[in-house]
């Protein structure tokens, strides 16, 4: 572990030495938009584009690796990720955009250069890569190696590679559509383009029920369990034992307002309950909380838009745009969110939509102090006691506690850093934890879905004490989200397309099987 990240802290400072590889940045670019053709190909050709290494790990080609002078004739836009990176996640819809609008004339291929010591493994980032259907090659940079030879510094990174090879600049970031898509049309004027095809081989999606489940909320009270089939776009409805009651959603992604069998979602994520027959839900790539009426049989938009906005401001009312909301709780009246996208954690009124920050000061840091002056790092959890807001705060791969009284601070009960992480049970600084994305608290205990070490652990919060309860892989595989309902722990084990059910009592982990008589499952999913 320590090999890997001093590997990846070299990686990331390699840019000092390698860095602009191209004096012409997009910028520059920018402010020279008059600048004639020949005058970008004199220049491009002096940046000729390191090749790729060979023996690495390809995905959606058939296993076959692609070099820079095969896709000579093409623009090549070389896109550099990490798969636990939100920034990273809210490029995909700008890369699907790009890869329709120059179906012929441009290849996109994703350098997955990963952060975590788990996204270095090329069948996690397989997995991935089905989860968000991403169609385009996909190259595992684990050793960091692409991203050395580019001199690349940040997720997302996007480079421009022209038809002749040569490098034409770089821009990391989010929010750079316009900006890539005027260089590539410009690259398409300006160039004679081989429109020859890739006859790329898409990675299968496996079948199932479930497809990526990626949170669940147990209601006892009512007998049921709510998954958000996160794959599927839909939320499953079930009872305690396991019989499949209802379905919201078609199954296909989209983002439509209506009845359960019109409305769409786009990988909804996190649910809460505001009574027995309403339920909110973390539309996270629509960005949007939609409101479930169970008895009605209808979902509206509670709020955001459908679209991603960068929430500048401390309140935002029920029709801005909101920044990947991945995890809701509802305490008393209010309704807190877990803002992904902008590593802070919101207030939601449910009556009004209006929405104001509470924690995070929107910068990417593990600070504690007062609430939003302290920084959080993608939030993608939440529980609580009653009198704290327990956070699993992922890029940290820490725990945080925020005050639920007035005049709060925000605390970190575990975790040391950004590239701080591992598999390390103990207490307080020295336990290590791999990205976690879940949290639950029950008589005193927090529970963390340790997702990159596929197990689930327990913290007391008073001595930090933090133990293993399961052993990891293959009996769990990324575990997204847990529920408290009763003696169990209900956990969406995520890359095994299930639910798995932890007996608090007896330490025994079980299958939550989902009986589906009606086949109600398989006929909404083929729609």
């Amino acid at each position: 572990m320590i090999k890997a990240i001093n590997r990846l802290l070299a990686a990331i400072g390699a840019f000092v030495v390698v860095a602009m590889l191209t004096a012409w940045g997009f910028g520059q670019w920018q402010k020279s938009s008059q600048a004639s053709a020949n005058e970008m190909r004199s220049f491009a050709r002096t940046n000729p584009a390191p090749e790729f290494p060979s023996a690495l790990d390809w995905l959606n080609t058939g296993g076959r690796a692609l070099s820079v002078a095969q896709l000579g004739g093409k623009v090549i836009l070389l896109d550099f990720w990490t798969y636990g990176c939100v920034n990273c996640l809210h490029i995909i819809p700008d890369l699907k955009r790009l890869e329709q609008k120059y179906a012929e004339e441009l290849v996109v291929i994703g350098v997955h250069s990963g952060k975590f010591e788990r996204e270095s493994r090329t069948a996690a980032i397989r997995r991935f890569v089905q989860r968000y259907e991403i169609m385009h090659p996909v190259v595992n940079d684990g050793e960091h190696e692409i991203w050395q030879d580019y001199g690349v510094r940040a997720w997302p990174t996007q480079v421009v590679i022209d038809p002749v090879g040569n490098i034409v600049g770089q821009v990391s970031g989010e929010g750079n559509y316009d900006l890539l898509d005027t260089i590539i049309g410009r690259l398409v004027n300006d160039f004679e383009i081989d429109r020859f095809a890739l006859n790329l081989v898409a990675e299968e999606r496996p079948g199932g029920q479930l497809s990526f489940p990626g949170k669940v909320l147990a209601d006892t009270a009512n007998g049921r369990l709510f998954i958000a089939d996160t794959g599927h776009h839909r939320i499953v409805v079930a009872g305690l034992d396991g019989q499949v009651q209802q379905l919201i959603g078609t199954g296909q992604a989209g983002y439509a307002d209506g009845g359960f069998g019109e409305a769409r979602f786009r990988l909804p994520q996190g649910m809460t309950l505001l009574d027995k027959d309403t339920l909110l839900l973390a539309d996270t790539e629509n960005h949007a909380i939609r409101r479930i009426d169970l008895a009605q049989k209808t979902v509206t938009t509670i709020a955001g838009n459908g679209r991603q906005g960068y929430m500048f401001e401390d309140l935002a009312g029920p029709g801005d745009g909101l920044n990947s909301p991945w995890d809701l709780l509802r305490i008393g009246d209010t309704v807190y969110v877990a803002m992904a996208g902008q590593h802070q954690v919101w207030t939601l009124d449910p009556v009004s939509g209006r929405l104001k920050a509470f924690a995070g000061s929107r910068r990417e840091q593990l600070r504690d102090g007062k609430l939003l002056s302290a920084g959080l790092n993608q939030p993608s959890g939440l529980a609580t006691d009653g009198e704290n807001l327990y956070i699993a705060d992922s890029e940290a791969s820490a725990i945080r506690s925020a005050d639920l009284g007035g005049g709060g601070r925000l605390h970190t009960l575990i975790g040391t850093g950004l590239f701080d992480f591992g598999d390390v049970d103990g207490r307080g600084r020295r336990v290590r934890l791999q990205h976690p994305l879940g949290v639950a608290w029950n008589a005193g205990v927090i529970y963390i879905a340790d997702t990159y070490n596929s197990k689930i652990k327990r913290l007391d919060p008073d001595s930090l004490k933090v133990v293993s309860l399961t052993p990891g892989e293959p009996s769990l595989e990324e575990p997204g989200g847990l529920s408290v309902g009763g003696q169990y722990l209900y956990i969406a084990d995520t890359n095994n397309h299930r639910v798995r059910i932890f007996d608090l009592d007896s330490g025994v982990l079980r299958d939550f099987p989902l009986h589906d008589p009606d086949g109600l499952l398989e006929v909404r999913r083929q729609r």
